[in-house]
């Protein structure tokens, strides 16, 4: 049976490599990690932020959660860090820096925020996206802002002693302080912004699969991302990336990591809210 004869919605393109799924679900289990561990150490004199350390064991136990979950964090960025830089330096695949497959910010973006505006307000017709829409690469950018501030930060409170030998003490209280606001902001970006578009907005409602198989229908793509797909067609490269549709136990693996990430993300969020506001 040809291509032609099957309807686009049967028909998979991919979307993310094994790699990518790999990476992004190592960096889900350790930021759910981190915000399980973290929200309760930030609200300790709170009843429910007790109860939840005494689920794990103590306060000291969330706090050794917490810094295993730190360090895979830093693990998955180094090997992304070190995957751009291969890519650059040894393939030089200038791409990434520039152009439709790039995730820097470019004019475009900004068109097409500008536009997204205008048509959620019915003043004009929905932006045509390329492959990665102005939303994703502020999440993208998101994690690089978080890493250097947030990981820094608490590089600094995990290891005060090494600090303290180039760095005043004062340095010690403004990281305590900026460790714990800017987790809380992550914690409430992630799991609610990114959730949102990943998964919550009307047309990916209840869920977008798409991270955990890789894999994306042509009808889909050529909807959602049709400045992409005319630029396949044109240059040749659906063809390239075809594949067959994701197996069922993945689809099905993917709604339980997904649905069981979004549930305990707005839990948390609902907590923070609860403790700000009490």
């Amino acid at each position: 049976m040809t291509h032609s004869s099957v309807p686009s919605e049967q028909q998979f393109v991919r979307r993310f490599d094994s790699r990518d799924r790999i990476l992004h679900g190592l960096l889900m289990l350790s930021f759910l990690g981190l915000a399980g561990t973290g929200v309760p150490l930030v609200f300790s004199d709170a009843p429910w932020a007790r109860a939840m350390t005494g689920v794990l064991g103590s306060f000291e136990v969330a706090g050794w959660m917490h810094r295993v979950c730190a360090t895979l964090l830093i693990l998955v960025f180094s090997l992304h860090l070190v995957r751009l830089t291969r890519r650059v330096v040894l393939r030089k695949d200038w791409g990434i820096l520039w152009g439709p497959y790039s995730m820097v910010p470019q004019p475009r973006d900004l068109r097409d925020l500008l536009g997204h505006m205008r048509w959620f307000v019915g003043r004009g017709p929905r932006p045509s996206f390329d492959r990665y829409t102005y939303w994703e690469k502020f999440d993208y950018w998101a994690v690089f802002w978080g890493m250097g501030i947030i990981g820094a930060s608490g590089l600094f409170l995990w290891f005060p002693l090494f600090f303290s030998r180039f760095l005043p003490g004062w340095i010690f209280n403004v990281a305590l302080l900026i460790h714990g606001e800017e987790a809380l902001l992550a914690v409430g970006f992630i799991f609610t912004m990114h959730f949102f578009n990943g998964h919550l907005r009307p047309e990916k409602f209840p869920m977008d699969r798409v991270i955990f198989t890789g894999r994306i229908s042509v009808a889909e793509l050529e909807e959602e991302r049709p400045d992409e797909y005319a630029r396949l067609m044109r240059e040749g490269g659906l063809e390239r990336i075809r594949t067959d549709p994701p197996p069922a136990w993945v689809v099905r693996l993917g709604t339980v990591i997904g649905a069981t990430a979004v549930t305990l993300g707005l839990l948390l969020v609902g907590l923070i809210l609860y403790a700000v506001l009490n």
